[in-house]
């Protein structure tokens, strides 16, 4: 019998339902970002997207059923990003999955947004366990193990920026719009030679990331250089910068994978869209003989069949949410298994 979820995702800035069958197949998916709105202040702004959400929340699932030609009797489920994420934004997604299964008799699935980012994956190649994921997003950088559906094992984590954080805060001091992830990507590219950062490996064996300090070293290198009263090559601070982190990402989920054995690894999260990881990753696992997968541009931001692809994994383990449920902004990846 096929299972149909209806996801619904806004941790942050974009507002987005989906329709996943069976795990695997996206019948709909749906996304309202709010990046114009955001992009003045150099960042989200909590309150505003918690109002845009509240405007778009009905639009976007009306839009999810329509695309799918689906009515609500023919769902199995209803999914929800429970945490982490902006407490206020969590809130109209959940409050909109409650009323949506309680008018409509549905089973409620609160999931967790990582797992979610992780089972993007799964949209578009089956995971075969045991595996080792690699998040990369604005808000969370980690090293996850998984033996079996459900199972995570958190081995490393950032100790204070994000990466996707840290691209942010890079492209602000060189002048560049909110996000700033794909215009210090793009920067790297043009450029031929890179000015020379630390890469910060923290302790022997640790599987921890640490990018704060390279993001004061990129800032500490633009105030010499205007005290100096000699101008920067953005391009050149943008490889330096990206190479760095670049190396650190891989060689760190290189040394996991070997050391755990896994029989694939997997990239999300959006800085996983980032072509120069995607393609140090690509390179990497193909000399290890590992098989790599990152899902499409699509899929790496934040989206709601990736929290679809995860809920239906729940409901087959026969976890449910309840009407009491609410917003989990420090939310930990935890195992249902």
């Amino acid at each position: 019998m096929d299972h149909y979820i209806l996801a619904i995702e806004t941790s942050c800035d974009e507002t987005a339902a989906a329709i996943i069958k069976n795990g695997t197949e996206i019948i709909s998916n749906v996304v309202s970002s709010q990046i114009e709105s955001h992009k003045r202040f150099g960042g989200v702004v909590p309150e505003i997207a918690s109002r845009h959400h509240v405007e778009q929340m009905t639009i976007v699932l009306e839009e999810a059923l329509k695309q799918a030609e689906m009515v609500p009797k023919e769902l199995t489920a209803v999914a929800v990003t429970e945490g982490p994420g902006l407490v206020g934004a969590l809130l109209i997604g959940i409050n909109a999955a409650k009323a949506f299964a309680f008018v409509n008799g549905l089973p409620l699935i609160g999931t967790h947004h990582i797992a979610g980012h992780i089972y993007a994956n799964n949209l578009v190649q089956p995971m075969e366990f045991p595996l080792l994921a690699l998040v990369v997003s604005g808000g969370h950088t980690e090293l996850v193990f998984m033996r079996e559906h459900g199972s995570f094992e958190v081995i490393g984590e950032t100790r204070d920026d994000a990466a996707g954080e840290a691209y942010d805060k890079v492209a602000r001091v060189l002048n560049m719009p909110y996000p700033g992830g794909p215009h210090i990507d793009r920067l790297a590219h043009e450029a031929t030679e890179a000015v020379k950062f630390p890469r910060v490996w923290l302790e022997e064996g640790s599987y921890d990331f640490s990018f704060s300090g390279l993001k004061s070293a990129v800032i500490n290198y633009k105030h010499n250089m205007d005290q100096r009263g000699e101008e920067i090559i953005p391009e050149q601070v943008a490889k330096g910068f990206q190479d760095s982190v670049v190396e650190v990402l891989t060689a760190k989920t290189v040394r996991a994978a070997r050391e755990f054995g896994v029989k694939q690894v997997i990239a999300a999260g959006g800085v996983s869209a980032n072509k120069g990881l995607r393609s140090a990753l690509e390179t990497a696992f193909e000399q290890e003989g590992i098989p790599f997968f990152v899902p499409p541009l699509k899929l790496c931001t934040d989206n709601a069949a990736m929290i679809g692809a995860a809920a239906y994994q729940m409901y087959e383990a026969g976890v449910r949410g309840n009407l009491a449920m609410n917003g989990r902004p420090g939310m930990e990846l935890t195992s249902w298994k």
